[in-house]
C-alpha cells in the first residue's frame, strides 16, 4: 500500500498552492524528525552524464522547490538528483492568485505560477545551508520586467551567483509564464544567449576551479525545424545537456474539464507523448552530440522507460508526484534500471 494514497485524499481538499507548501513543510519536518529514513530507496544505478555520476538516472525537476527552502526533505525521497528553481536575480511575487490548478480526471496540471521566488541571493543561502552532498540543478530565469533584449544579463547574473553551488545550472527559456520568455527560443536570439553564457561558464570554471555544465530547458511546444536549429546551436556553442520539455500550452483532451482552459502550462499525463516525440526528434539531430534529460508525463514506470529509449539519458519527475507520490520515483528507478 502506498502511504500517499491515504493523504492524498486531504491534500486534495486543499487549495493546490496551500497543499504545496504544506508538503514541502511536511518533508522537511518528516527530515529533521528522522522520519524520512523510513523511505524505501531505489537499488543504486550509477550514470554518469555530463561528466557527473548520478546516483540513478530519476530527478526532481524544477519547480516544486524554488526557493531550495526543502533540499533535505526532498532528498529523502530516493532521486538520483534534485533541481531547484527557477530562480531569478531578483526576488518577485509571480502571477496573482489562483495560479496552479490540478485536473485530476486528466493527472495533470495547469500552472501560470510566472517564476514566483525569492531572488537567486536568498536561494544561495538556502543551498548553503542544506545538508545534501548530492547532485543539485539549479534552474535560473529572468526577471518578468528585464525587457527581453536585456534577457541575458539576468541570466549571467543567475549563473555567477549559483554557480559556485550548483552540479549544473540549466537555463530556462520555455516557461509559458513569462511574457516573451519563449521568444529566446528563436534562432538569432537563443545564438546570442548561448554565446555569452558559454564565455561566461569559461571564465568561472577558471575563477572557482571546477566546471559545472550548463543545460538548456526547452518547450514541448516546437516544430522539426525549430528543434533542428535549436540541436544545430546546443551544437555549435558547446553546451552540455538539454532538458526537454517544459509545460506545453496546448489543451488537447483537457479542455472539457474543469480548469480545463485556464491559461498557463499543462503538465503531466497530456503532456506525454508530445515530450517524448521532442525528445526522440532531439536525439536524432543531436546523434549524441550532448545528453538529452527527459521530462513531461511521467506517471508510470513504463513512462520512464518510454523516454529513456526515445533517447534521453536521464529522466525528472514533478506532476506525477502529486498523483502518485514517493512511490514513483522507486517505480521509475526500476523500470528504467539496465536501460
Amino acid at each position: 500500500m502506498n502511504p500517499y494514497h491515504l493523504l492524498r485524499p486531504a491534500l486534495f481538499t486543499l487549495d493546490p498552492e496551500t497543499a504545496h507548501d504544506a508538503t514541502l513543510t511536511t518533508l522537511n519536518t518528516a527530515y529533521c524528525l528522522g522520519l524520512s529514513r523510513l523511505i524505501p530507496q531505489p537499488a543504486p544505478d550509477p550514470r554518469t552524464v555530463m561528466g557527473i555520476t548520478f546516483p540513478n538516472p530519476v530527478g526532481l525537476a524544477a519547480g516544486l522547490d524554488k526557493n531550495g527552502e526543502c533540499i533535505n526533505g526532498l532528498s529523502a525521497l530516493g532521486f538520483g538528483f534534485i533541481e531547484i528553481g527557477t530562480v531569478t536575480p531578483r526576488a518577485q511575487p509571480g502571477n496573482p492568485r489562483p495560479r496552479l490548478f490540478r485536473l485530476p480526471d486528466a493527472q495533470a496540471i495547469i500552472n501560470r505560477m510566472g517564476f514566483n521566488n525569492g531572488g537567486v541571493d536568498a536561494l544561495v543561502e538556502n543551498v548553503k545551508r542544506a545538508k545534501f552532498k548530492g547532485v543539485l540543478g539549479i534552474n535560473i530565469g529572468k526577471n518578468a520586467d528585464t525587457p527581453i533584449e536585456k534577457a541575458a544579463d539576468d541570466y549571467l547574473i543567475g549563473l555567477h551567483k549559483v554557480y559556485p553551488y550548483a552540479s549544473y545550472v540549466v537555463i530556462n527559456i520555455s516557461s509559458p509564464n513569462t511574457k516573451n520568455l519563449r521568444q529566446l527560443q528563436g534562432g538569432d536570439e537563443l545564438a546570442a544567449l548561448l554565446a555569452q553564457l558559454k564565455a561566461e561558464q569559461e571564465r568561472l570554471a577558471q575563477q572557482h576551479g571546477k566546471y559545472v555544465p550548463l543545460a538548456v530547458k526547452i518547450a514541448p511546444d516546437l516544430d522539426a525545424e525549430q528543434i533542428k536549429n535549436i540541436a544545430a546551436l546546443l551544437i555549435k556553442h558547446r553546451i552540455d545537456g538539454v532538458i526537454a520539455t517544459n509545460t506545453t500550452l496546448a489543451r488537447d483532451g483537457v479542455e472539457h474539464l474543469p480548469h480545463g482552459n485556464e491559461t498557463g502550462g499543462l503538465s503531466g499525463a497530456p503532456v506525454r507523448d508530445k515530450s517524448t516525440a521532442v525528445i526522440r526528434a532531439l536525439a536524432a539531430e543531436l546523434q549524441g552530440a550532448l545528453p538529452i534529460i527527459g521530462v513531461g508525463g511521467i506517471l508510470r514506470g513504463e513512462d520512464a522507460r518510454e523516454k529513456i529509449q526515445a533517447g534521453a539519458a536521464l529522466v525528472q519527475i514533478y506532476s506525477g508526484l502529486i498523483y502518485r507520490g514517493q512511490a514513483l520515483v522507486t517505480e521509475c528507478a526500476a523500470a528504467v534500471k539496465g536501460t
